[in-house]
């Protein structure tokens, strides 16, 4: 009966704990840095972002693309969601690939557009937001464990999921967890992280004899070893300057 009664309870705690978000298509107008005689201080000046283009068997170019536009799509789609580059002569689907900041400023440097084809799988990681609240921890006292904040899929650029979200309102016992196995995945979408490997879990409260405080640190025993390694320098000095005398 307790397993029955165990199996039920994990049924509807997964059955509420997960689910996929796959964006809509989003366009991004760029343009090729050759096309335009200004330094790239400049356009910096006047609101762009330096970026190049590049893929697999694709031509590299060199781009600049508008800090507001750029800005508001990178929000919406990260590094793992398809958008369309919008070029003066064409279009090309490609992924954000790496973001360069400022190390005071935090503005963003420069961008790496990565061109993708939507027939050739590609690897990506997916962010994990988690939602809900855990009765667990908020009627026992549990504590939530966030084990994995990502996860490595591979998939057809079009079937790549934007995030995973994973509501831990079901963790109502204390131990109980989210693997990867739990995720539910769109067809054509491969894992490639561990099934065993958990994601977030809930793990017993801190007993009041683990916080503990450590033993306060009498300061006279310090004093008096300081003193004992002060004589024992001392004493070292001494016998040195009279083997030098004799």
């Amino acid at each position: 009966m307790r397993n029955t009664v165990n199996t039920l309870r994990r049924f509807f705690c997964l059955r509420r704990a997960k689910k996929i978000v796959i964006m809509k298509d989003m366009e991004l107008k760029i343009q090729e840095r050759e096309k335009v005689e200004k330094s790239t201080e400049v356009l910096r000046r006047e609101g762009y972002i330096p970026a190049v283009f590049y893929g697999r068997g694709m031509e590299t170019k060199s781009l600049f693309v508008s800090k507001k536009d750029f800005t508001k799509t990178f929000r919406d789609a990260g590094t793992n969601t398809v958008i369309t580059l919008l070029f003066s002569d064409g279009k090309n689907a490609a992924i954000i690939h790496d973001v360069q900041y400022d190390p005071i400023s935090d503005d963003v440097l420069h961008v790496d557009f990565y061109g993708v084809r939507m027939d050739e799988k590609i690897t990506v990681t997916v962010p994990i937001d988690f939602s809900g609240e855990s009765p667990a921890v908020k009627e026992k006292g549990g504590v939530l464990n966030k084990a994995l904040l990502e996860i490595e899929v591979e998939a057809l650029p079009g079937n790549l999921p934007h995030e995973f979200v994973v509501n831990v309102g079901g963790l109502s016992e204390i131990d109980q967890a989210i693997y990867v196995k739990d995720l539910v995945v769109a067809p054509g979408v491969e894992i490639l992280a561990d099934p065993e490997a958990v994601i977030v879990s809930v793990t017993p409260p801190v007993k009041e004899e683990e916080l503990a405080p450590a033993p306060a640190l009498d300061l006279a025993d310090v004093k008096v070893e300081t003193e004992e390694k002060k004589a024992e320098r001392e004493a070292g000095k001494a016998s040195e300057e009279n083997a030098s005398a004799s």
